[in-house]
Order: C-alpha cells, then sequence, then structure tokens
C-alpha cells in the first residue's frame, strides 16, 4: 500500500514538471524577463501564475504581452509558469499548485486554464485572455460587470466570424471544412456560429472532430472531396499542429482561412484578426488594476479584442491556387509566410 502511495505521488510530482517545462519558447521568455528584472520569488513584490494550455504562436505571444504590461507598469513580479500539454487535467493540476502555493493572481491564458483556476479557488484573483466565449465558459455573468474574482480579454471579436464567412462567399466558394476539438468549449461556441453564419449566407459546412494534435492531419484529409476550403477558428489543438492542414490545403489546393493573424503568417490564406500580444497586454493592465491599485476583479470590466482587420498571405495564396484580385489586395493587408528563423 506504502509502495502505491508514494508511485502516486512521484507519478503526480512528474505531471507537475513536465507542465511546467515543456514548451521551450515561453520559459526562455520568462527566464530572460526575470534575468533582466533581477526577480527572484522572495524578492519580488508580487507572485503570478501563469496557466498556458498548450504551446503555440498566438498563445505565446499573450503571456509575452501579459508580461510586458506589469513590466512597463513597474511592477516586480516573480511569475511561476506552467503549460498544461492540451490536457485539461494538467490544468486542473496545474491550478492546485498554484491554490496551494497561495500566488497573488492566476493568469489563465486559454478557456481550460482559466475554467480550472475557477474550479479551485473564489479568492485569489483570475485574469484570462485567448477566452473565445467568457459568457458561455461561466467565467463572468457579463462582459461589463463580470460579478465574481475573474476578469480578462477575450480572443474572439463579435464581428470575426461574420466578416470570414462573407470572405468564403466573396470569393466564390460555396462550402467550408471545419476542424476542431470537441472538448473545448470554446471551439463548440465558435463552431455554432460559423454554422449559422454559413448557413444565412447559403455556404453549406461540414465537420472533423479532434482530441489530440496528432490526428489534425488526418481530420483534414478526410474533408478532402467534401469542401472546397478550411476555415480554422481558435481551436488550441488545431492551430498547434496547423501546419497539417496547411500541408493538405497546398495539396488540394483548398484555401486555408484562419483566425489569428500568426496562422495567417505561418501560412494560412487569410485571416480575420489581431495581434494577441495586444490581447495579453490588456489583459496585463487588468492585472496591474489589481496588484497595484487594489482593484476587484469584479467591477474591471472584461473586453473583446481592438483593431480588427484582414490579412491575406500572399505565399501561401500562390500555393493553394488562389488568384489575388486587386480588390482583394487593396481590401487586405499584404503578408507573406513567416520564415524559420526570421
Amino acid at each position: 500500500m506504502k509502495k502505491m502511495v508514494l508511485m502516486m505521488l512521484v507519478g503526480l510530482l512528474m505531471v507537475l514538471v513536465a507542465c511546467g517545462e515543456d514548451g521551450d519558447g515561453v520559459e526562455a521568455e520568462v527566464e530572460e524577463n526575470q534575468a533582466d528584472n533581477e526577480v527572484t520569488r522572495d524578492g519580488a513584490d508580487f507572485v503570478v501564475g501563469v496557466s498556458q494550455i498548450v504551446e503555440h504562436p498566438s498563445l505565446d505571444r499573450a503571456t509575452e504581452g501579459f508580461q510586458e504590461a506589469l513590466k512597463d507598469a513597474g511592477l516586480e513580479v516573480f511569475y511561476d509558469i506552467s503549460l498544461a500539454q492540451g490536457d485539461n487535467q494538467n490544468a486542473q493540476l496545474i491550478a492546485e499548485k498554484f491554490v496551494s502555493d497561495d500566488v497573488d493572481l492566476i493568469f489563465g491564458n486559454s478557456t481550460p486554464s482559466t475554467q480550472s483556476a475557477l474550479n479551485e479557488t473564489r479568492d485569489i484573483p483570475i485574469v484570462f485572455t485567448s477566452v473565445t466565449d467568457p459568457i458561455g465558459a461561466g467565467l463572468v455573468e457579463s462582459m461589463e460587470a463580470p460579478g465574481g474574482n475573474v476578469t480578462g480579454t477575450a480572443d474572439m471579436h463579435p464581428d470575426a466570424v461574420f466578416q470570414a464567412v462573407e470572405l468564403v462567399e466573396h470569393l466564390g466558394y460555396e462550402s467550408i471544412g471545419l476542424i476542431y476539438n470537441s472538448g473545448e468549449q470554446n471551439s463548440v461556441r465558435q463552431i455554432e456560429l460559423v454554422n449559422e453564419v454559413a448557413d444565412e449566407n447559403g455556404l453549406e459546412t461540414h465537420e472533423s472532430t479532434v482530441s489530440a494534435s496528432s490526428e489534425v492531419m488526418q481530420a483534414a484529409e478526410s474533408l478532402v472531396g467534401q469542401t472546397d476550403v478550411f476555415l480554422i477558428i481558435t481551436d488550441n489543438t488545431v492551430v498547434s499542429a496547423l501546419e497539417s492542414v496547411l500541408s493538405v490545403g497546398q495539396d488540394e489546393s483548398m484555401p486555408v482561412f484562419v483566425s489569428e493573424l500568426d496562422s495567417v503568417e505561418r501560412g494560412g490564406f487569410a485571416g480575420y484578426g489581431f495581434d494577441y500580444f495586444d490581447i495579453g497586454y490588456e489583459a496585463g493592465e487588468k492585472a496591474v488594476q489589481i496588484l497595484q491599485d487594489g482593484e476587484n476583479p469584479k467591477d474591471i470590466p472584461a473586453s473583446y479584442p481592438q483593431n480588427l482587420f484582414l490579412q491575406v498571405n500572399e505565399d501561401a495564396a500562390e500555393k493553394m491556387g488562389v488568384e489575388l484580385t486587386d480588390e482583394l489586395r487593396e481590401r487586405a493587408e499584404i503578408v507573406t509566410t513567416e520564415e524559420e528563423g526570421e
């Protein structure tokens, strides 16, 4: 019996270590910031627990923006960062650890990360970002008056889905392929909205669900022949494996519409979006209000992203067989695929 308990404790420790050490990009950024500020846990004014569901460029940018806001405010902060490797159970373990450590604030970078934190505490302030539907996820009572210990910034502009579907129709396509993780509440809500808007515009949709990033390639291939284009929502599982969809899109001349500007630069054809650094920074400003000014999260309105605009990737258009019209060039910001190492 003692041996079994010991094995369980060791297993739990390994999970927590893995959650905290995986994702060198974010960890390196945090270590660099700590070196610049010479902040240690004992010397910090505040300890902030950062729970990020998975490593991918958009979420990483949001974490960087959050840290930058606190740095600009002059706060001496020690960041305890943990990545959940796309696993909701890991996210729950991370939240439990932060509560046990009695951190001053929890930054939830994704819907499941923030929900896990809220499941564990109603006392520690929680600031979120990269959450698609804060009300539907049960995080806030309303965007204007959150009403609890949680506030933050959403990662879906109310007009983004409407404009994306309108663009698909405008370019002459008739059907949309959707890939998402049905276990992500934010993804389910987005898919419902895409289906509603597509139906209103006379477009067909076909869905393929995944539960892990390793399944994304097969899901994309299953939609070949059924749809004209892919529309990738802000689904953490799928975006972390976006290159799989891009590969199919290029091989089959199926344009890949995306919902994040980072994904456009990674090789998506087009997308309405915003810089995740900006919503992370705005979430950080709300954290400053809490930590420095003593405000209560329930009194700080949650907010939607600002400055929504269209980007089109010229390289991706060529690889996916899309001819860019003069009208589209005038309507969008034209970018090229971000090369590795740039």
